[in-house]
């Protein structure tokens, strides 16, 4: 896992009171050249302290609310893909954005821009936002999988999931891992009689590695990389969210139909700040949300 840089303290200090960059005042990326490389490289590169502790705070917030309204489902089954499991639990909410103000407004937040925009390039959209939350001692994983076999675009690394640990994220409890360059093959899939809905596919397990990142951390993954998480054999719950992102150049024209979700454009000439999508305008609200979510918590 990658290090914590002098660099990366002071900008940790600083960019939570700044301004997003379609002000005209700069932002100071996370993501430096050493991320960006190993982007490119090997397909995932990790972030330790990308949201400070008042945004974890209000982010574990949410979760708690999210299962107190019975917003999750357990998408794990049986083994035949159907009858779901009552002895474990892969437990999802998707989509996010239209079931909390914070989470819509969290991909505008200035240290994620900044972030993306240097992994994929400008512009691009928000694809899609989920969650997984692994329950104390029952919390199952979710097989391997490369995301680009749902998706489909000509080049993988103009997309990024980038994936939060909302609860400190360890071996223990399951925590992601991926296969760093994986993005370079395209693995079989069919459907994963564990879950629900999902699709799985066989890569060389052998060579994964396990990326513990503390509460507030992500990891970046483009849509190529082989990943999966473990089960949570821990007495604490662990969620990850997850947030997907698409450069234009793979956005084909029919991706934002009327029947799909809405997907806002993030940064570029068509980014409105969600009003188009959303009908009102989020950006600069994040830390605003922040102590909303904090206060009713």
């Amino acid at each position: 896992m990658l290090g914590r840089s002098v660099a990366h303290i002071i900008w940790r200090s600083v960019l939570f009171h700044q301004q997003q960059s379609h002000l005209g005042r700069a932002v100071i990326s996370p993501i430096h050249e050493d991320h960006r490389r190993q982007f490119r490289q090997q397909g995932w590169c990790a972030v330790e302290g990308l949201f400070d502790e008042q945004v974890v705070a209000a982010l574990v917030a949410e979760v708690d609310r999210f299962q107190r309204q019975g917003l999750v489902r357990n998408v794990r089954t049986k083994g035949d893909g159907v009858r779901h499991s009552s002895q474990t639990a892969n437990l999802q909410l998707i989509p996010l954005f239209d079931k909390s103000p914070l989470i819509r407004a969290l991909p505008f937040a200035p240290q994620v821009s900044a972030a993306v925009s240097r992994l994929i390039g400008d512009p691009y959209l928000l694809h899609l936002d989920q969650m997984f939350l692994k329950p104390a001692r029952i919390g199952s994983g979710t097989s391997w999988h490369q995301d680009n076999a749902y998706f489909k675009i000509a080049d993988p690394l103009k997309g990024t999931a980038m994936w939060i640990a909302v609860h400190d994220a360890t071996v223990d409890n399951g925590t992601l891992r991926v296969i760093p360059g994986s993005h370079e093959h395209s693995y079989s899939h069919e459907r994963d009689p564990h879950s629900d809905h999902h699709i799985h596919c066989q890569p060389p397990e052998e060579q994964a590695i396990s990326v513990e990142v503390g509460a507030g951390g992500a990891v970046f993954f483009c849509y190529g990389t082989a990943h999966s998480t473990g089960d949570n054999d821990t007495d604490r719950d662990r969620a990850g969210m997850a947030f997907h992102f698409l450069h234009e150049d793979c956005a084909a024209d029919d991706l934002i139909a009327a029947d799909r979700d809405r997907r806002p454009w993030v940064t570029g000439p068509r980014n409105s700040g969600g009003l188009d999508e959303y009908g009102v305008d989020v950006r600069d609200t994040f830390a605003d949300e922040v102590e909303r979510a904090l206060k009713v918590a």
